[in-house]
């Protein structure tokens, strides 16, 4: 299987397209651009079966109904924050004046406690990683040894937890009891910026020193 990452809105959101051998895709976190992520996959002749998000922040969230009303395929999200697409005040485009105040449809798919995904070829562990908001999910392909971690884990860096719903110790116990225990060669990728190792960051991340 191949990975393209792609970001994307208002805050360059890293969108990570996830497609196998007969160019079937999962499309993680569409942070917005919808036209220009429809035009990539109809140019590829990528065929989207569902869009996870790690979260419902509104850099996460811009394209999904671009999507879904062009494939007609179904959105996974954490039961938490279910309602933050309907609302601008919890997934933050009312605060941060982002020009649109976004109110998404409904997720089809709602996660509770669910400890795998599986949708047709692929296969996803996933984990429940709140600390940068309480419903944050990290999903992690142990065969190819690949987590997309959202906004938990960054190249150097952690989640800031100064937005609602948001806790700095319970992001903290996330990292260090659920991404930090897989394997140190997985590869990290975030939200934002740079893909990175389990290792890289156990070893320099200055957020995670003593762990």
């Amino acid at each position: 299987m191949k990975w393209k990452q792609l970001p994307l809105g208002p805050l360059q959101t890293n969108c990570y397209l996830r497609w196998n051998e007969h160019k079937e895709c999962i499309i993680i976190d569409p942070g917005g651009e919808g036209e220009r992520l429809i035009r990539l996959l109809e140019e590829n002749s990528i065929k989207p079966k569902a869009i996870l998000l790690t979260h419902a922040h509104f850099d996460h969230i811009g394209a999904v109904d671009d999507v879904r009303d062009k494939y007609e395929i179904p959105l996974y999200i954490h039961e938490k924050e279910a309602d933050w697409l309907l609302d601008p005040a919890l997934n933050g485009s009312q605060r941060f004046n982002i020009g649109e105040h976004l109110k998404m449809k409904p997720a089809e798919k709602i996660l509770v406690d669910e400890k795998e995904l599986v949708i047709g070829d692929f296969y996803f562990h996933i984990f429940k990683t709140p600390g940068h908001s309480p419903g944050s999910l990290s999903y992690y392909d142990p065969k190819e040894g690949i987590v997309f971690a959202g906004d938990t884990l960054f190249s150097g860096s952690i989640g800031r937890t100064d937005l609602p719903g948001g806790n700095h110790q319970q992001l903290l116990d996330s990292i260090h009891d659920t991404l930090l225990t897989l394997p140190e060669e997985t590869l990290v990728l975030s939200g934002h910026g740079e893909a990175t190792t389990i290792e890289r960051e156990m070893d320099g991340n200055p957020f995670l020193n003593g762990f």
